[in-house]
């Protein structure tokens, strides 16, 4: 790749390469989120991230904190769920383990009142759990 580079612009100056480990080929891209309203504090959301959130509107919202029992149900409440539960041969998500990441992600919006919005977007959720790729947020 430095030779590319090299060859291509050769006055690129290149400090260094960061080469990170491809995301799960069968997971599904998840979006989970939070904004804090004024009057109710964080209200943590859940849905199928990437075109699907705007595409089919399949959201599930609660206000945090949240145990693992209330996030398992906003991951049941999705319309697209049973893609989660292994759909068309696809192996199935590790729900354990997405639902003790809401429900974490939720108390760390309880702990910390400075954010005012957070969102992983896409969270990849497969058979070996949930991996963020890329987070935002607003600090106060």
């Amino acid at each position: 790749m430095l030779a590319q580079v090299s060859t291509l612009r050769p006055e690129a100056r290149v400090d260094g390469l960061l080469v990170q480990q491809m995301g799960p080929a069968d997971a599904s891209e998840l979006l989970l989120g939070m904004v804090r309203d004024p009057q109710f504090g964080p209200l943590v959301m859940v849905g199928f991230g990437g075109i699907y959130v705007e595409v089919l509107n399949d959201t599930a919202t609660r206000l945090a904190p949240l145990d693992a029992d209330e996030a398992a149900a906003m991951v049941d409440e999705l319309r697209m769920a049973p893609v989660l539960r292994g759909a068309r041969g696809r192996p199935p998500a590790d729900l354990r383990a997405l639902t003790d990441t809401i429900s974490r992600f939720a108390q760390l919006t309880v702990d910390v009142p400075q954010l005012q919005e957070l969102e992983i977007n896409p969270l990849l959720v497969g058979a070996h759990g949930p991996v963020a790729v890329d987070v935002r947020g607003t600090l106060a």
